[in-house]
């Protein structure tokens, strides 16, 4: 006799709050923590090379130090948090955090430096799992969708509020702000977590049973691939041999994962937790949504920074009033949505509306300037609210959430590997379009075109007719068809995005009816119902 999924993992229950606004408060500060710090620290790594006199390659390396580690741990903090409880998993975490935030700026040795940054990512990685369990363990039913929103609201406020942030830190407050944020932060969801976070005793049983070698094989697995992800597009993938055998480690071990959780008496993250159909689409909606949602996220901030040349806080107003503002509108409506239909409608809407803004994004050219890009930012912002929240809310209503450990564990590896899969193929996409572009542009360009000597001649009258004056002029024009290549290169990014909104479309066709429970519209009406006539 074959076991059900759900027989699989560790069961968890927790106390219900009786402050649930101040833990939803919690949840919301964790949640935007690491949204704001991972997109602050791309958007203002140009900024970091120059304050630590970092090169190229160090900088690169230092981006990787300070995020892989997040995956390392990830995974495995639902599980700890199930064992020790929320409070004693999450407010040391803060306040070391936060003491580590304080001291990077200060510190200006190199090794001091990666070493501070990969113990920060490493914490940083409790708080998105820690929020997920205390939304089952400490919330009241009524409260999950409440908790879900502001789990999902995070990605599209803190991708959009993260250039707003970098750009009044760089040009205003100076950039140790994009560290100093969180002593400041970090503290108030430990003091929250203080007064209104139940105290639960240590589970002993799961604890004397911990499948120690399945949480070390699944996070050093996914560290491994997450940084070859991150050095492929650099290091020219497998012309590397680091990238290579990083790539070859990390598959094996995630095999020996899977191997161990079929062979352990007590697995921690049994495989069948994501062997159902509609659990296994819900994640390939996931990692559809993670690339066309790149596009958005990616494209216009790199075109509208390295072709025209803003810096951050020039883009700032463009997401306040595209992205910043109207996101809140946004998922109030998906919760409003969620409550009356299925989450399949939710997903369609929002994979929709990110298709028409890859597609208005695609007619792309050299005059647009950031209010151009309104219309894309407002659709893609609307399509990352509804897809995303949507999304969670279908695969975690297909989970028991007593065994929502296992499905946990999942979520995190898949929202953080594909996220990282979808930057380095985009970021590979975006070069070899570029350089396909730069050979078409330039291939009628020769010594004897009349057109060039026309060109050259008409720029004389700037440059003068000296040798070093022609120069000058062949260099302009080596530059323009560079820039327009990079256009075109961009455009093609936003049709990228376009057909793996299309992918995502095609796969909703193939989920099922969300099951009834506490997230499905016939429960949320039926919990109002009687709310009401209690209050009546």
């Amino acid at each position: 006799m074959s076991l059900a999924p759900s027989a699989f993992g560790p069961v968890t229950s927790g106390t219900t709050a009786s402050r649930p606004h101040l833990i939803v408060a919690a949840l919301l500060l964790a949640s935007f923590v690491v949204g704001f710090d991972t997109r602050v620290f791309t958007v203002g790594l140009p900024d970091l090379r120059g304050a630590y006199s970092l090169g190229v390659d160090e900088a690169s390396w230092l981006s990787t130090i300070a995020n892989a580690p997040q995956i390392l741990i990830s995974s495995a903090v639902a599980w700890l948090a199930t064992v020790f409880g929320v409070r004693r998993v999450m407010i040391p975490s803060t306040l070391i955090y936060a003491c580590i935030s304080f001291s990077i700026p200060l510190v200006h040795d190199g090794s001091a430096l990666f070493a501070l940054h990969a113990v920060r990512a490493l914490l940083l990685g409790f708080f998105i799992p820690a929020t997920i369990m205390v939304i089952f363990r400490n919330l009241d039913m009524k409260y999950w969708l409440v908790g879900i929103a502001i789990y999902a609201l995070r990605l599209p406020l803190s991708q959009n509020l993260g250039f707003v942030l970098v750009g009044v830190y760089g040009d205003y407050l100076g950039w140790q702000w994009m560290y100093w944020q969180d002593v400041i932060v970090a503290p108030l969801i430990a003091l929250l977590l203080i007064i209104a976070a139940p105290k639960e005793e240590i589970n002993v049983s799961l604890l004397a049973t911990a499948d120690w070698g399945g949480m070390l094989l699944l996070g050093s697995s996914m560290t491994m691939l997450y940084v070859a992800l991150d050095q492929g597009n650099r290091l020219n993938w497998f012309q590397s041999g680091i990238v290579t055998s990083l790539f070859i480690g990390g598959a094996i071990l995630a095999i020996g994962f899977f191997i161990n959780e079929n062979l352990v008496k007590s697995p921690w993250a049994h495989a069948s937790v994501i062997l159902s159909r509609n659990i296994g689409i819900g994640y390939a909606i996931i990692v559809a949504f993670t690339f066309s949602s790149s596009g958005g996220s990616i494209v216009i901030p790199s075109f509208l920074q390295n072709v025209v040349g803003l810096r951050p806080i020039s883009i700032a107003e463009l997401y306040v009033v595209g992205a910043v503002i109207p996101v809140f509108a946004f998922i109030t409506l998906a919760v409003h949505l969620q409550r009356r239909v299925d989450s399949r409608v939710g997903i369609l809407l929002g994979l929709v509306a990110m298709a028409i803004g890859a597609l208005l994004g695609s007619r792309l050219t050299i005059e647009w300037s950031p209010w151009n890009f309104l219309p894309v930012v407002l659709l893609f912002t609307a399509g990352q609210s509804f897809t995303f929240f949507s999304t969670v809310v279908y695969l975690l209503a297909n989970t028991d959430p007593k065994r929502s450990t296992a499905a946990s564990a999942y979520i995190q590896v898949i929202r953080l590997g594909s996220a990282e899969l979808a930057v380095s193929i985009l970021n590979t996409w975006l070069r070899q379009r570029e350089q396909f572009h730069s050979n078409i542009l330039g291939g009628p360009i020769a010594a004897s075109s009349r057109d060039l000597h026309g060109t050259i001649s008409k720029l004389e009258t700037l440059f003068g007719t000296s040798a070093r004056g022609g120069l000058e002029a062949l260099s302009a024009i080596a530059t323009e068809v560079r820039t327009q290549a990079y256009v075109l290169a961009y455009a093609d990014g936003f049709v990228l995005s376009f057909w793996f909104a299309i992918a995502g479309l095609l796969l909703v066709a193939f989920m099922g009816a969300m099951p009834f429970g506490p997230l499905h519209p016939d429960f949320q009406r039926g919990a109002r119902k009687t709310v009401e006539e209690k209050a009546a």
